[in-house]
């Protein structure tokens, strides 16, 4: 598995500098807050590569990464959908529109947002915290 993790360089060279910045910062908002255990992956038929943030069995979240552009993954379960929705219009327009558009499975509601800026990282960290509380101050 260890052969799967890429280094900075190459994904910056996947990404482009800009968006490896947006990952860079996105996963530091995230491990300042929770402490989790991070698994690369093949992305699948979508992606180059998956980065996972697990604890427990249980996923918080994951980005994506393939050519010049970076996904991150949120899947609300049934009682953290009834809790994003009892206080959605606190969320970007963008979030809500994820929201409905995203598909539920047996599992959830699976929401992906390709990212170009970091102007959604509040309302990412709001998701998460609907999905686990933090454990790390």
């Amino acid at each position: 598995m260890s052969s799967i993790i890429p280094s900075p360089e190459q994904m910056t060279s996947l990404l482009g500098a800009s968006l490896y910045e947006v990952w860079a910062q996105l996963c530091m908002r995230i491990d300042e807050q929770y402490d989790m255990d991070h698994l690369w992956g093949p992305g699948g038929k979508a992606w180059t590569y998956e980065y996972k943030y697990r604890r427990g069995g249980k996923t918080l979240c994951a980005l994506y990464a393939r050519e010049h552009c970076m996904g991150f993954m949120v899947i609300l379960g049934k009682e953290e959908r009834l809790k994003f929705e009892h206080d959605r219009e606190h969320y970007a327009e963008e979030v809500q529109r994820i929201y409905e558009g995203s598909r539920t499975y047996h599992d959830g509601k699976w929401m992906m947002f390709e990212l170009t800026d970091m102007s959604l990282f509040d309302d990412f960290m709001r998701l998460l915290r609907i999905k686990r509380k933090p454990n790390r101050s």
